[in-house]
């Protein structure tokens, strides 16, 4: 989220670039999807019949409920802008599948709420340029460090078992300083931009195909202050921009997510795209060059897929493994893309994983860095040069939600 999309769409979230840049991405809550296994009913199927069919109706649940954890607003990876205003939907958005309780109620039955709250933390500092790492930044002294500690605060209700609106609420505490004057620390607490969204599934589940397709629609709200100030030796300066709360602009969160699942597992894909028309926010960066001298309101985006698997021996534990990608375009799909910028992508391992009891839903996701590339951004280009950010060599994501 800036360190974005943490990358939240529908809360999806979330980049936030610095010189020395993050991309954060918000992840979102999954759902309790495990306990209509303990209420069907004894009936005259074998056995092994038994197990076979709720196991796969179960992992067919679960499925939707990965692919919603996108990553959370978002979630990211370090000094390209990953803000936490990319919007993510309730992981309740995505479970209402196969998992049909024996007295008929449905996990997205009409009238249900979910509450929610995820964490997400990094800490970036290896430079970029491309994608090829400054090493000689650690060995002059001169890495610059983000620190990000991210909470999302989100509720969902249900329409209908096709329909469900959400709304989330970030806050974040972010810290920066220079390895070369550490004790220079500058800061940015409180309140990051909020999204609410809508989302529907293509089919009306739960469906029997094992398989469905949800598309969602979501609004970022410029709740988030775009120009902190802090004091530095005695002088009011604005803090970079990949630890500021929000990037000062209303935004349009698109976002597609499918699964199928093949057996005992369960295949999923799912992408989300923040368009920011506005151009700059009018903030001052206080950099030297008059073409990075307004912080730039860009586009931020998050794709993940992978596959989810039961683990032996542990009802309700689940295991996924998939690859993550998110980061910050050079150019917006609306309006010019002037003004200072991070545009870079970070590719990631994600591993993960999720346990489901009642109506208790826990997660927990690690994405490892694989690939980091800072690229040049409308100004580089103008000014022939190539500027750099930091990322995160890994993140962590931890959720928990309650369905009501």
């Amino acid at each position: 989220m800036t360190q974005e999309f943490e990358i939240s769409l529908l809360r999806l979230r979330v980049l936030t670039v610095s010189e020395a840049n993050c991309y954060q991405t918000r992840s979102r809550l999954p759902d309790d999807l495990d306990s209509y296994l303990t209420d069907i009913k004894e009936s005259k199927m074998t056995m092994e019949t038994r197990f076979s069919i709720g196991r796969r109706l179960l992992i067919t649940a679960v499925a939707g409920l990965v692919v919603l954890v996108l990553s959370h607003k978002g979630w990211s990876q370090g000094c390209v802008v990953a803000r936490s205003s990319v919007p993510v939907l309730s992981s309740q958005a995505l479970t209402g599948i196969s998992d049909i309780r024996p007295e008929g109620e449905s996990w997205l039955s009409p009238k249900r709420w979910e509450l929610g709250i995820g964490y997400r933390n990094l800490h970036s500092h290896r430079h970029f340029v491309g994608s090829e790492e400054q090493n000689a930044r650690k060995e002059e002294g001169t890495e610059v460090n983000n620190q990000i500690h991210l909470l999302d605060f989100s509720v969902a209700y249900h329409v209908s078992a096709r329909w469900s609106l959400a709304m989330s609420v970030p806050v974040s505490f972010n810290d920066r300083w220079s390895q070369r004057t550490p004790s220079q620390v500058t800061h940015a607490n409180g309140i990051g931009d909020m999204n609410v969204g809508v989302r529907m599934w293509v089919l009306k589940p739960p469906t029997e195909s094992r398989q469905n397709i949800s598309i969602g629609f979501g609004v970022k709200l410029p709740t988030g202050n775009p120009g902190v100030t802090n004091v530095v030796n005695g002088e009011t300066r604005v803090v970079d921009q990949s630890i500021q709360l929000g990037d000062g602009a209303y935004g349009l969160s698109l976002d597609a997510q499918a699964f199928k699942g093949v057996g005992f597992a369960t295949f999923f894909a799912s992408g989300i795209y923040l368009i920011n028309p506005k151009v700059n926010n009018g903030v001052l960066t206080g950099r030297s060059r008059a073409s990075e001298a307004i912080m730039s309101v860009a586009d931020e985006y998050l794709y993940r897929s992978g596959v989810i698997l039961p683990t032996p021996k542990v009802r309700g534990l689940w295991f996924s493994l998939g690859i993550r990608g998110e980061g910050i375009p050079v150019r917006d799909l609306f309006g010019a893309s002037t003004g200072f910028r991070r545009p870079g992508v970070a590719l990631s391992l994600d591993p993960g994983f999720i346990y489901t009891r009642g109506k208790d839903q826990w997660s927990i996701n690690v994405p490892v860095a694989m690939y980091r590339n800072r690229k040049v951004s409308v100004p580089d280009i103008m000014g022939n040069r190539h500027g750099d950010a930091a990322f995160a060599d890994q993140f962590f994501l931890v959720s928990y939600a309650r369905r009501f």
